[in-house]
């Protein structure tokens, strides 16, 4: 990820701590210990609030869903955490961060060489497939940062579980998980927060820092945004959602006031996310980090909620008020170290309404999308990565990505967008913030695209379930148990599976 030097000491001298002589000089320099163990608590910290977002995922989303569907889609939700863990376990964060030559993932240095600025990360150095050779220096922060690591992982794995919901298979929905955790996600996170290509734009092409991106907006959310869009394309709408002549049918979710408890345990866990990234408690930038965090999440909320009365049938949506703070977190989430708070309200007052337009475009281009995963994810992750290059002030992060050469660092100041006091900086920057989210949606979505494509096609069936399995509910077929045992096929909105019959005519892409 690339830290700033000042960022960087904090993750630094908490691996110090795994080494046998620093434990033996607490008594001699008990404030220099005593910070490092607060800074990789910090981290590990963290990673359990971005785990906990998991909670919060599986809320809203299993809420946004049918009833009948809901054991299957908290049940994708659920597993989608060990399995992204397995495949990141085993391959994922050794291609990701293990200083790799190879021609799509890693970079051809060792992490630790810069990441750090002294010592040596040993177990990255010789890959550290599935978490071995931990006998080096850095042994503890090495897990600590795996823990978080993973963590930001499994966010990615689990947005298409939104997008795809009420139709995918389960055995195929597996498939998917190991293969996020193992190869998807690991190509890009090591392209930017391993220090790869698109990172050291600033060095390579005079690009301001190069690719900056603080804690995911791009690298997480936009990734598995495009994931979710090659997703629904692939595996094609739920019955009943289009009609014949291309008009789309409302398909409410069962449980409104579930969606939107998973939202604020979303915006519980945001803090780590992003607060958190700093990597260090003693870089007392996460203040401003989770202040801005705010700012954006409730200015998201409050313009969509506007937006919706003043140009939708005078009502709030109550789920698209959800969307538009799940909007201006995520696009909070790139920038949140190197704006103003005035900017923070801009940014999140735009992803509020961008994300309304949003999901009508794609939902006008017969794409379903069953809880606006795309949407919140992919299209305002990626204006949240561009954010950087126009709202960036200039005060912080100097030297990211271990820039040394260009524009941007010998002006001395740090990320700077257009409208920081420097154009010609912020010009430059904001070409770098382009060039990734170019990356994430020609490239990225090429190889979700790819996947699902393939294994569509090899698949037995494909990667959908039947129709009649679909019709049914998930949930008896899939999972052999019901999320509300008292209700039968027939409770379920059979309006709707009476419209499904008369006007099905979509079949997988």
């Amino acid at each position: 990820m690339w830290r700033p030097i000042a960022a960087g000491i904090g993750l630094a001298a908490a691996a110090v701590i795994a080494l046998p002589a620093v434990a033996g000089a607490q008594d001699a320099e008990p404030i220099p210990v005593t910070g490092q163990q607060v800074n990789l608590l910090w981290v590990v910290l963290g990673a359990c609030l971005v785990i906990f977002m998991q909670a919060g995922f599986a809320l809203v989303e299993t809420g946004f869903c049918r009833a009948k569907h809901a054991a299957h889609v908290v049940s994708t939700n659920f597993a989608i955490f060990g399995l992204g863990f397995v495949g990141f376990f085993f391959l994922g964060f050794g291609f990701a961060f293990g200083g790799f030559s190879l021609p799509l993932v890693g970079m051809d240095t060792a992490v630790g060489d810069a990441f750090i600025g002294s010592g040596n990360w040993i177990f990255l150095y010789k890959g550290g497939f599935a978490l071995t050779d931990l006998s080096g220096a850095g042994g503890a922060a090495t897990l600590g940062f795996f823990l978080y690591m993973v963590a930001f992982m499994d966010t990615v794995a689990t947005i298409p579980t939104g997008s795809m919901a009420e139709r995918w298979k389960w055995s195929s929905f597996m498939v998917w998980g190991l293969f996020c955790g193992a190869i998807y996600y690991p190509i890009f996170a090591a392209w930017t927060w391993g220090g790869g290509w698109v990172s050291q734009l600033g060095n390579s092409a005079d690009l301001g820092f190069g690719y900056v991106d603080f804690a995911g907006s791009g690298v997480v959310h936009a990734v598995g945004g495009v994931a979710a869009l090659a997703g629904a394309i692939v595996i094609g709408p739920r019955i009943g959602k289009f009609n014949k002549d291309g008009s789309a049918n409302v398909i409410p979710g069962h449980h409104i006031p579930m969606a939107m408890l998973g939202t604020f345990i979303l915006l519980f866990g945001w803090f780590g996310f992003n607060a958190a990234s700093t990597f260090a408690a003693t870089d007392v930038q996460f203040a401003t980090v989770a202040a801005n965090t705010a700012i954006a999440g409730a200015f998201g909320a409050i313009a969509n909620i506007c937006f919706m009365m003043l140009t939708r049938d005078k009502k709030p949506d109550p789920g698209m008020m959800a969307n538009g703070m799940l909007a201006g977190l995520v696009a909070i989430t790139a920038p949140c170290a190197f704006v103003d708070p005035w900017a923070a309200a801009v940014i999140g007052t735009i992803a509020g309404v961008l994300v309304v337009f949003s999901v009508e475009f794609f939902e006008k281009r017969g794409i379903d999308d069953a809880v606006g995963a795309i949407s919140v994810h992919g299209v305002c992750g990626s204006f949240g990565v561009l954010a950087v290059g126009l709202f960036a002030n200039g005060t912080y992060g100097a030297g990211w990505n271990v820039t040394t050469e260009g524009t941007a660092f010998d002006s001395g100041k740090g990320v700077m967008g257009i409208f920081g006091g420097d154009f010609g900086i912020g010009i430059r920057q904001l070409g770098a913030q382009a060039i990734g989210v170019v990356v994430i949606w020609t490239v990225i979505l090429g190889i979700a695209y790819a996947f699902f494509k393939i294994q569509n096609t090899l698949s037995k069936g494909g990667i959908r379930s039947s129709e009649a399995d679909e019709i049914e509910g998930l949930d008896r077929p899939e999972m052999g148990a019901m999320a509300y045992p008292e209700f039968t096929h027939q409770d379920v909105t059979p309006w709707l599976e009476e419209e499904a019959h008369k006007h099905h005519t979509a079949t997988p892409v």
